[in-house]
């Protein structure tokens, strides 16, 4: 049986996301998780474009977005919080991460991922999706963000 229990929301932190339909995918994910939508910087579209609308379909209405001029800002006002910083270049998979409810789950954008210095300072919460078959260089932003946030609940007991 499969079930979906109340807790703190996780976060889901596109750091200038580039491409409308894989943000408005990650809108329906947040939608259906309960998760926090944050998006950081300079956006490669704008909130209303149609593209971005369509992909999250009718359920825009169900996700909590914040907007963050830069990283650093949502990082103050996240004291508190615990951030994890997506890269194919860190070492940690994912499945190692030991989430907990509220974590904050960092994607870069698309054509270039996070910073080197982001991962450089941040090596303990730097963590990767593995690619066993060693034939692509990454994967969909989307398919990522659902990948793992589907483990941090997972972990939590939110979902079995």
């Amino acid at each position: 049986m499969v079930y979906i229990r109340t807790m703190k929301a996780f976060n889901i932190v596109l750091i200038e996301p580039e491409i409308p339909p894989n943000t408005g995918n990650i809108a329906r994910l947040c939608a259906a998780t309960g998760a926090i939508l944050h998006l950081v910087g300079k956006l490669g579209f704008s909130i209303d474009d149609r593209y971005l609308k369509r992909a999250g379909l009718d359920y825009w209405g169900f996700v909590t977005l914040k907007q963050w001029p830069d990283l650093e800002s949502l990082q103050a006002a996240a004291a508190e919080g615990r951030f994890f910083y997506l890269s194919t270049k860190a070492a940690r998979s994912y499945l190692r991460a030991g989430f907990q409810p509220g974590d904050y789950i960092v994607f870069g954008k698309e054509t270039k991922g996070l910073p080197e210095e982001l991962l450089a300072a941040n090596p303990d919460t730097a963590i990767t999706i593995p690619m066993p078959a060693g034939a692509v260089r990454s994967l969909n932003l989307s398919t990522s963000a659902g990948i793992v946030l589907y483990e941090a609940l997972r972990q939590c007991g939110v979902i079995e």
